[in-house]
């Protein structure tokens, strides 16, 4: 897993490979204990070839770090819009590889099922690597959701296509909602469940948020590449 490769691909290639990971995503309520989450980011320059991705593993529901995994790679894939797993489920997949202990659940910078062709990034990654995982995003990709309450914890479901594939959550009073898909043997129930105790002081849930955080400081060079443990 750690070595798969998406630089060669054409978009009518990468198209065929997101319809028939489609029919491999188990949409389910969550049927496991979480004593272990994990939280995923990346971050790149859209015109540039290098990624870096980054796994941080968390005791739950304490939210406690235990370690993280930090991966520079070069990719060839170029940035569209709707594709941009195949940029960033290779190195996640390294980074992923490289941690001692793998997580219960796995929630990932970005959309599960609620993407134009229901195959966001958690869920490319869940399905290659068999692992249970929930997208958690900033911004809708697709579908549309009425108004919620102002309210911490209310929710209310993202339509696409007359289908529910996600939910819009507020994680704090009066600010702006996240959106939660359910990405690999997950459901969007159990995916509103999960992420809404991942909510620590700020608006984005604490796993995708350490995530980000230390691939920042990777980037800038302030944290090694590999596994620390903490």
């Amino acid at each position: 897993m750690a070595t798969l490769n998406y630089d060669t691909l054409t978009v009518t290639a990468a198209t065929q490979i997101q319809n028939e990971l489609r029919d491999e995503i188990i949409l389910q309520p969550r049927d496991f204990p979480v004593n272990t989450i994990a939280g995923a980011d990346i971050s790149f320059n859209k015109f540039s070839k290098t990624v870096y991705a980054g796994v941080i593993l968390l005791q739950f529901p304490e939210l406690i770090p235990i370690g993280y995994s930090l991966v520079k790679k070069e990719v060839l894939f170029p940035y569209v819009p709707g594709y941009l797993a195949f940029r960033e489920v290779p190195p996640l997949l390294t980074a992923w590889e490289n941690l001692p202990q793998k997580p219960d659940l796995l929630v990932v910078d970005g959309h599960g099922i609620a993407h134009p062709r229901g195959v966001g990034i958690a869920a490319h990654f869940g399905v290659v690597a068999n692992t249970p995982t929930i997208g958690c995003a900033k911004k809708v990709l697709c579908g549309y959701f009425q108004e919620i309450g102002p309210e911490k914890g209310t929710n209310t479901p993202l339509i696409f296509k007359d289908k529910v594939v996600g939910a819009a959550l507020r994680t704090k009073d009066a600010v702006t909602p996240v959106f939660v898909s359910p990405g690999y043997r997950m459901d969007v129930a159990s995916s509103v469940e999960i992420i809404a105790q991942c909510v620590g002081r700020y608006r984005i849930p604490e796993p995708t948020r350490l995530a980000h955080n230390i691939v920042n400081r990777f980037r800038l060079g302030e944290l090694p590449e590999g596994y620390t443990a903490v």
